[in-house]
């Protein structure tokens, strides 16, 4: 059996920098034409300038003859100048600015905790179409870790979005019903990301047995209940949801300690995975709208030209690890075999 799609994207991605780059940047590029990248580096992506430099960055670590473009974000602080935004966004620097909720994930201390503060910004960005992806979590330490993302709904986006009517939103790595829920019935101008991992584990696969790091991430995977409600999402042809991996790379030694590092590094086998939950899910023909063309609609870009196709055969073995040059990353597992691998 086989199946030919159109070249997926990713729509949300972590290439980190440096020795990190170098070595994840591969296990994208291999299969996927596009990505939106995320801003959060140390320091952050706060400036046209900067997503330029890191641009520059990125594609000076694609192998030869790698066919693959990444598409810059900022970073949204509370001091972010909307001139230099709007002009980034002008001379085609960046495609979309992220908001973090201060302190909500990685290298996430600089994001925003005084929503008012950056009202005017959003309010440009509506004007002129720029997508702003979202970290969809509070932060606030009375509220249990697996509600923060129903409650940031209510108490923040909710009201943002009331308060800045067309403003295009992305809700990325959306791991309840909840956010299924909202934008499903949000209307044209919100969409969701939905990540490989959160699509195959619920808060039972990190916990039960022994802690498993490499299954710990932000937001947290949730109850079963809310894993299918992602799956039905996913699967279901829905132009409002579309892959965002979220695949984020952290050293095992700073995945495996006391306080270890939240992330699952999913690109190499993201597409063997998905292929696999939608042939499970009788919805193999919705495998494209997902991957290839419900993100470029949102984001009102073409299409990729090129296609991909996916075979199915005996069991696919990928490495436990990746090498880095400072030591190695472990591969998502996602506790079954993969039968569908990627043609060279």
């Amino acid at each position: 059996m086989q199946l030919t799609i159109r070249r997926p994207d990713d729509w949300h991605l972590h290439l980190r920098d440096g020795a990190m780059l170098r070595a994840v940047l591969p296990e994208t590029a291999r299969h996927f034409a596009r990505a939106i990248v995320m801003p959060n580096l140390v320091p952050p992506v706060v400036t046209g300038a900067e997503a330029s430099a890191y641009r520059a960055r990125i594609l000076a670590a694609l192998p030869v003859d790698a066919d693959f473009k990444p598409l810059m974000t900022l970073y949204l602080t509370e001091d972010t100048d909307v001139a230099d935004v709007l002009a980034a966004q002008a001379a085609g620097v960046i495609t979309a600015v992220k908001l973090y909720p201060a302190g909500a994930t990685t290298n996430s201390a600089s994001g925003v905790s005084d929503f008012n503060k950056v009202r005017h910004v959003l309010d440009k960005m509506a004007e002129t179409g720029l997508p702003l992806c979202v970290h969809g979590e509070v932060t606030d330490p009375e509220i249990d870790i697996f509600d923060r993302e129903a409650v940031f709904i209510e108490r923040v986006l909710d009201p943002i979005r009331r308060a800045t009517p067309g403003l295009r939103v992305v809700m990325e790595h959306i791991t309840t019903r909840d956010g299924v829920d909202y934008v499903r019935d949000g209307g044209a101008d919100i969409a969701a990301t939905i990540t490989t991992h959160h699509l195959i584990i619920n808060r039972n696969h990190i916990l039960v047995g022994g802690i498993k790091p490499h299954y710990y991430c932000l937001p947290v995977a949730k109850r079963e209940a809310h894993r299918l409600a992602l799956v039905q999402a996913a699967t279901s042809g829905d132009a409002s949801f579309f892959l965002g991996t979220d695949s984020a790379p952290h050293l095992d030694v700073a995945k495996e300690q006391a306080c270890g590092c939240a992330g699952c590094f999913t690109a190499t086998n993201t597409l063997s995975c998905l292929a696999e939950i939608f042939e499970c899910d009788g919805a193999l023909d919705r495998l494209e709208a997902f991957t290839s063309r419900n993100g470029p609609a949102f984001y009102r870009l073409p299409v990729n030209e090129a296609t991909i196709t996916l075979r199915k055969g005996v069991p696919v073995d990928y490495p436990a690890r990746i090498a880095t040059a400072e030591g190695p990353v472990t591969l998502f597992d996602p506790g079954f075999a993969l039968h569908w691998s990627v043609d060279a």
